[in-house]
């Protein structure tokens, strides 16, 4: 879980990083949601510690990613 300051900012981040869950392989699954100011990912994953370990790495690049875009789109407005 991550919190942010912001329920909107939660909502967005939750929302951008919502669509990489669509496509894992089997064995493998992630869901994102978010819940006032928390952002919660949830993953279940039956292909080893490292590819869990991988997911949990790729599911905080993409949140990073998103806070620096939503930070780029709000500087820029």
């Amino acid at each position: 879980m991550v919190s942010y300051g912001d329920p909107r900012k939660a909502r967005a981040i939750a929302g951008a990083i919502s669509p990489d869950n669509l496509k894992v392989p089997r064995g493998l699954s992630v869901k994102t949601t978010f819940k006032g100011r928390n952002v919660l990912t949830e993953i279940a994953c039956e292909k080893g510690l490292q590819t869990l370990i991988s997911t949990i790495d790729d599911a905080l690049m993409c949140m990073q990613a998103a806070e620096k875009a939503l930070g780029s789109v709000r500087a820029d407005g």
